[in-house]
C-alpha cells in the first residue's frame, strides 16, 4: 500500500460486522415475512461493474462485497481533470473482467468523510479492497498499461480468498490479460532509467506535438525537467544562496535541491521571498521557475494552494 495511505485506514470494525454479516440468516419471523435486505448474509452483490457508493452505503456496497469480490474505489470529483481521464479506463476495464471486480465510485465532495477515511491527499486516489480490508493503492492517473499490470496481479494475489475472481476465470472472464505498452512512453521512460535527460525530455515532447492534451505525458516531462536541474545542481548551492539572498541562481538550485529533498515547503518560501526580492526579468525568471514547479504536484496538495497564495500576495 502506498506511504500516503500507509496507515491511515482501519476498516476492522466494519470488516467484523461484514464477518457477522457472511454468518447463515436467523430463520424468518413465525409471520413467514423473509428478513430485510442486509441482515443475515447482506446484501448480495449487483452484476454491475461501476457502483456510485455513498458513506451510507460503504459498509454493503465496499466492506461487504470485497468479501466475495475485489473492490476497486475512485475517490474522484466533477473538477477533477485526470479524475476524467481515468475513471473511463477503470470502468471499462471492471465491465471486461466478468465479475471478477467492480469500480465503486465515491465523490469526495459529497462524501468526505470516506475520503478521510483513506487519508487520500489528492484525487483521484485509488484503493483496493479485498476481504474486507484494503490491499493496495495508488494516487494520480497512470498509463492504461501500468492499471491492468496493477489489477492483473491483484487478481492473483487475491484468487484464493475471494471466489468472484475465480467463478469469472472459470466463465472466461477476469484472466489476466497484458496490455501492449505505448512504444512512445517505453522509449521515454527508459531514457529517463537510464539517466539520458535530453533523450527522455524529446520523447515526451515528441508525444506532446502530437498530443497536446496528453495530461500523462505532460506530468512526466515535467518531472523530468526537474530531475535533470536537481541532478546538475550545485550542492552548496543552498549555502550560497543563504550567503547572497541577490543570488537569483542560487536560490532557484537551492528550490530545486529542497524539492527534491521532500522540503518542499522551504523551497516553495525561498522562491516567494526571492520574488519579493526582485523586479523585472528576474522576478519574472523566478515566478516561472516556481510555477513549473507546481506541476510537479497535484493542484489541490495544500502546499501548492498555500505557495500559489504567496505568490500572488508577492507579486501584488
Amino acid at each position: 500500500m502506498s506511504a500516503a495511505l500507509s496507515g491511515a485506514v482501519d476498516l476492522s470494525a466494519l470488516k467484523a460486522r461484514a464477518d457477522a454479516a457472511r454468518r447463515p440468516p436467523a430463520a424468518p419471523p413465525a409471520g413467514g415475512e423473509p428478513a430485510s435486505p442486509g441482515e443475515g448474509a447482506g446484501a448480495a452483490p449487483s452484476g454491475d461493474a461501476v457502483i456510485d457508493v455513498t458513506e451510507a452505503t460503504f459498509q454493503t456496497e465496499v466492506v461487504e462485497r470485497s468479501l466475495r469480490q475485489l473492490v476497486i474505489v475512485d475517490l474522484w470529483a466533477e473538477w477533477c481533470g485526470p479524475c476524467k481521464q481515468l475513471s473511463p479506463v477503470l470502468e471499462r476495464m471492471a465491465a471486461e473482467s466478468g465479475g471478477a471486480w467492480v469500480v465503486a465510485k465515491v465523490d469526495v465532495d459529497a462524501n468526505p468523510r470516506i475520503a478521510q477515511l483513506f487519508g487520500a491527499q489528492s484525487i483521484p486516489t485509488i484503493v483496493a479492497i479485498g476481504g474486507g480490508q484494503p490491499v493496495d493503492a495508488f494516487s494520480g492517473a497512470l498509463p492504461e498499461p501500468e492499471i491492468r499490470k496493477w489489477i492483473n496481479a491483484l487478481l492473483d494475489a487475491l484468487r484464493d480468498k475471494l471466489p468472484a475472481i475465480r467463478e469469472a476465470e472459470q466463465n472466461g472472464g477476469g484472466e489476466p490479460v497484458e496490455e501492449p505498452e505505448d512504444p512512445r512512453f517505453v522509449e521515454a521512460e527508459e531514457a529517463f532509467e537510464r539517466g539520458d535527460f535530453a533523450a527522455a525530455q524529446a520523447a515526451y515532447e515528441r508525444i506532446l506535438d502530437v498530443e497536446p492534451a496528453n495530461e500523462l505525458a505532460k506530468n512526466a516531462l515535467a518531472q523530468v525537467k526537474f530531475t535533470a536541474r536537481a541532478e546538475a545542481a550545485d550542492p552548496d548551492a543552498r549555502a550560497k544562496a543563504d550567503a547572497d539572498p541577490t543570488d537569483v541562481a542560487a536560490q532557484l538550485a537551492a528550490a530545486d535541491l529542497e524539492i527534491a529533498e521532500q522540503q518542499v515547503e522551504a523551497g516553495f518560501t525561498r522562491l516567494v521571498d526571492t520574488v519579493r526580492r526582485t523586479a523585472g526579468d528576474e522576478r519574472n525568471q523566478v515566478r516561472e521557475h516556481l510555477v513549473a514547479l507546481f506541476d510537479l504536484f497535484d493542484p489541490i496538495d495544500e502546499r501548492v494552494m498555500k505557495a500559489r497564495r504567496d505568490l500572488a500576495s508577492a507579486l501584488f
